[in-house]
C-alpha cells in the first residue's frame, strides 16, 4: 500500500515520517513554506531516539501524483481546512477506472468527530483514527514526536462503525513503525473521548498552561459542561479510567534534544499565526450539541469565540488578561 497524507503537519508528518522509516510507500502533501523546505532537504523529524532527516517524497496537491488502487488517503489537517481537500481528492481518476471517491479508502487522522461525516459525504470507505499523538510542527519541514516507548496509539476502525481486512492491515503497518493501534468497531466513541480532553486547546491557547487554581477551575466547568451534552445526546465514550488503562506508559511524553516541549495544537496555529483555529469543531461541537438538547454551555462558547478572535486579530497566544478569564467562571 501507499499512503498519501493530505496534510503534513504535527499529525501526518509524524505517521507519515514514522511510517516512511519502517520503508512503507508515503506521500506527503503540503503547502507554501512547509512543502518548499519538505522538496529541497525531506522531512526532518524529531523523536526520542534522535533526529532524521527523511527524504519523504512531497507534493503539493493532487495533480501532481497518479492514484492507484492501492492508494490509502489520510487526512491530517484540522477541520476546517477538510472539506478544500475532501472537493479536491475526491474526483481524481484512479489508475483502472473509477475515481478516488468510489475506489479509495480514506482515514480521518484528526481530532473533533466531525470530518467523519464531512468524508462520507464524498467518499465511499471512510475510516475514523482516534489521534493520542503529542507531537509538534512550528517550522517548516519540521515535526517532533515526543512519546516513548511509543509515539502514539492510534485507535482505528470504519465509519459510522465496524472493522475489516484493510483496518487490520493498515493498523499492522502501523504497529510496526513506532505506534500502537488498536482496531476498535466502535472508532467514534474513542474519538468523542478524546473531544472531551480536546475542549482544553482552547483554553490554553487563549490563557496559557492549565496550571494554578483559576486555570484549572476553568477547565472543570468546560469539560463538565461536555460531559452534560455528551449524556444528554445518550453519547457514550470510554472513561478517563479506561483512556489511561489503555494507554499505561506506552505513551509517555519524555524531552526531546533541542526541542522545548510546545503546547497543543490549537496553541501551536496561534504560534504559527495560521489565521484559523480548530475551536469551532471541537469547544463548538459541544456547543451545537448543547444547543440542539438544551444544555447550557456558556463556557465552551465563549472560549470558542475567544479563540476565533485570537486567531483572526494575530493575537499571542496565552495572552489572556488573568481578569478577562476569571470573568468566564461568572458565566
Amino acid at each position: 500500500m501507499r499512503y498519501l497524507f493530505l496534510g503534513a503537519g504535527a499529525v501526518g508528518g509524524t505517521i507519515g515520517g514514522r511510517l516512511h522509516q519502517s520503508g512503507h510507500d508515503v506521500v506527503l502533501v503540503a503547502r507554501g513554506p512547509h512543502l518548499t523546505a519538505l522538496r529541497k532537504d525531506g522531512l526532518r523529524l524529531t523523536t526520542p531516539d534522535g533526529t532524521h532527516q527523511l527524504p519523504v517524497p512531497a507534493i503539493g496537491g493532487p495533480e501532481e501524483i497518479e492514484l492507484t488502487p492501492d492508494d490509502v488517503l489520510v487526512l491530517a489537517v484540522k477541520t476546517q481546512h477538510s472539506a478544500e481537500l475532501l472537493d479536491q481528492w475526491a474526483p481524481r481518476p484512479v489508475a483502472g477506472g473509477g475515481t478516488a471517491a468510489e475506489r479509495l479508502p480514506l482515514v480521518c487522522a484528526q481530532n473533533g468527530v466531525e470530518n467523519e461525516r464531512l468524508a462520507l459525504r464524498r467518499f465511499a470507505r471512510v475510516y475514523g483514527m482516534c489521534v493520542w499523538l503529542p507531537s509538534t510542527h512550528l517550522e517548516p519541514g519540521r515535526v517532533s514526536a515526543a512519546g516513548s516507548p511509543r509515539s502514539g496509539m492510534l485507535h482505528l476502525g470504519r465509519y459510522p462503525q465496524g472493522t475489516d481486512n484493510l483496518a487490520h492491515r493498515i493498523s499492522a503497518d502501523l504497529a510496526a513503525s513506532f505506534f500502537d493501534s488498536p482496531v476498535t468497531d466502535r472508532v467514534m466513541d474513542w474519538k468523542y473521548a478524546k473531544l472531551l480532553g480536546n475542549l482544553a486547546n482552547a483554553l490554553e491557547a487563549v490563557a496559557g498552561p492549565i496550571d494554578g487554581e483559576l486555570r484549572s477551575q476553568v477547565w472543570q466547568r468546560v469539560q463538565a459542561e461536555g460531559e452534560a451534552v455528551l449524556a444528554a445526546a445518550g453519547i457514550t465514550h470510554p472513561s478517563v479510567d479506561e483512556q489511561h488503562a489503555t494507554r499505561g506508559d506506552r505513551v509517555t511524553l519524555v524531552p526531546l534534544d533541542g526541542e522545548q516541549r510546545a503546547g497543543g495544537s490549537s496553541w501551536q496555529s496561534l504560534v504559527r499565526g495560521t489565521g484559523d483555529i480548530e475551536a469551532d469543531w471541537l469547544n463548538g461541537e459541544i456547543v451545537l450539541l448543547g444547543r440542539l438538547y438544551n444544555v447550557a454551555t456558556p463556557i465552551n462558547a465563549a472560549l470558542q469565540r475567544l479563540a476565533g478572535t485570537f486567531a483572526r486579530e494575530g493575537r499571542p497566544a496565552g495572552s489572556l488578561p488573568e481578569a478577562d478569564l476569571a470573568a468566564l467562571l461568572d458565566l
